[in-house]
């Protein structure tokens, strides 16, 4: 598990100074500490435990397998999310940030996929085919691509998540997310509005050694959700293995058992070779998997406890939403499937006032392509939707 950040280095990497007090939020006033010289400080304390909540939410949508987009413009910002993010392989908007980036996604990735045609004609010699001005022309587009979408040719649907540094600049992106019910992690200054955050650290957003510190902790979080997740598929994988051990061991000893029977089927009747058939097999079968008769403690058969799913694959739902559904007894894609969305409207509406923007219609019918094991049919459905719409 990572380590939990430090409020001592949270003060000296000067996370606490937030903006002069003329320019305030005062919705942020629950986390600010007090007033001096002009500027407010930020309670430390509330940083270290929002970073906390925000850190575990983040992972569990990395080891979902979900992409976190981060987003940050500003020129102290840049270098470090694009260091940061690259090493755990989440993309990054670290430029301009391409207006509809979000709301208008399919736009974007017929962009990306014309940067990818390029460097094909590259490849395949067509590039060389072109004049002398037609391939400068087109170095220059690639290049324009590169510096503005470069980071995300990767992301090929939505994002799980946004993360943003400086809402107040980056407040375009904020807005597409919120119209498309994407959750949004962000760092929160004194001057800026926490009400539209759903997963927000109040700290410095300005100063450079603020945003590594907080960076360091977000990445840290994310890498330790990427190899929870490789480590459940390698386990997954062995279990697969196991299974196949214990089919290829019991066979020849079917075999074998059968053959010693064969005998003496001759002179018995079909159910008392059944029985010695049987009979054969337990008694070459290992002490340790012969099979423990358990003993009943009721009259009544208890049935298995249903594992949750993970209902943050259906396009639209959160960490929050779908705890609050799971609350409701919706937690896996079969019970989500047969709601009705009025229904799931109610329940989000009842978890959190914050939730009622949401838009369940789309979530029993990508809950029923989950749940029948679609998964193809499921991401090229969302793929082509918009905001959980289609």
């Amino acid at each position: 598990m990572a380590k939990k950040v430090e409020v001592k280095d949270l003060l000296e990497a000067g996370v606490h100074f937030g903006h002069l007090t003329r320019k305030w939020n005062p919705n942020m006033a629950p986390y600010i500490y007090m007033e001096r010289n002009g500027i407010h400080v930020i309670n430390l304390y509330k940083t270290a435990a929002k970073l906390e909540e925000a850190n575990e939410a983040l992972k569990k949508i990395a080891a979902s397998g979900r992409k976190i987009l981060f987003v940050a413009t500003k020129k102290q910002a840049k270098d470090i999310v694009a260091e940061k993010v690259a090493k755990v392989n989440m993309p990054y908007i670290t430029e301009r940030w391409p207006g509809g980036m979000l709301t208008n996604f399919v736009t974007i990735r017929k962009a990306v996929k014309k940067m990818a045609s390029i460097d094909r004609m590259k490849k395949d010699g067509t590039f060389n085919t072109l004049s002398k001005k037609e391939r400068l022309q087109v170095d220059r587009l690639r290049a324009k691509l590169e510096k503005n979408l470069g980071s995300i040719s990767e992301m090929t649907r939505l994002p799980g998540a946004l993360f943003v540094v400086d809402t107040m600049r980056e407040h375009i992106a904020v807005k597409e997310a919120l119209k498309l019910n994407i959750p949004i992690f962000a760092m929160v200054d004194t001057n800026s509005d926490p009400r539209e955050i759903d997963f927000l650290i109040p700290s410095n957003d300005d100063a450079s050694k603020s945003i590594e510190i907080i960076m360091r902790e977000v990445t840290d979080a994310i890498a330790e959700g990427l190899t929870e997740r490789k480590s459940e598929k390698q386990s997954d994988r062995e279990g697969n293995d196991d299974d196949t051990d214990e089919q290829v061991v019991r066979a020849p000893r079917a075999k074998k058992a059968i053959k010693a029977v064969k005998q003496e089927a001759d002179d018995k009747t079909e159910d008392e070779v059944v029985v010695a058939v049987e009979e054969n097999l337990a008694a070459e079968a290992p002490v340790a998997e012969k099979p423990v008769k358990a003993k009943a403690t009721s009259t009544e058969t208890k049935e298995p406890k249903t594992k949750a799913d993970d209902l943050t694959k259906v396009e639209g739902v959160g960490p929050k939403a779908a705890e609050a559904l799971a609350n409701a007894g919706l937690a896996t894609f079969a019970e989500l499937a047969k709601s009705n969305p009025d229904d799931i409207k109610e329940i989000l509406t009842a978890a959190s006032s914050r939730m009622a923007h949401l838009d369940p219609t789309s979530w029993p019918k990508q809950a029923k392509m989950a749940a029948d094991g679609e998964w193809d049919k499921l991401k090229t459905w969302q793929d082509n939707a918009k905001g959980g719409v289609a």
